[in-house]
């Protein structure tokens, strides 16, 4: 698989590019406190969905049991919320977290890749 075939795409950032940059940027306040990376370089949020009425986020957690994983999906639903204004749910999804869905670059940080 190609680095460019793993890179993931919101399905808003094609019907709704202006509002999709907009959450993207409310989601960078939103940090793990344990990992101290925020949910946009964690590659947390696996899609975003927007229409007339409302905004549906899908998102991971790192490990299925995240100590802070309520509250992340609870932040992470408010920002968009905010940002849009806009009815905002969110749904945990099935996807398995691993270190390359992290945003380019940050891996690197961490001496990952």
């Amino acid at each position: 698989m190609t680095e460019e075939s793993q890179m993931l795409i919101w399905q808003a950032e094609v019907t709704h590019p202006k509002e999709a940059e907009e959450a993207k940027e409310a989601l960078r306040d939103v940090v793990d406190p344990e990992i101290g990376l925020n949910l946009i370089e964690l590659g947390l949020i696996r899609d975003l969905t927007i229409d007339a009425e409302k905004a549906h986020i899908i998102m991971i957690l790192t490990t299925p049991f995240c100590p802070y994983g309520p509250a992340l999906l609870e932040m992470a639903r408010k920002k968009v919320e905010e940002a849009l204004n806009l009815s905002t749910t969110i749904e945990v999804g099935m996807q398995m977290w691993d270190p390359t869905m992290m945003e380019e670059g940050v891996g690197a940080d961490w001496g990952l890749f």
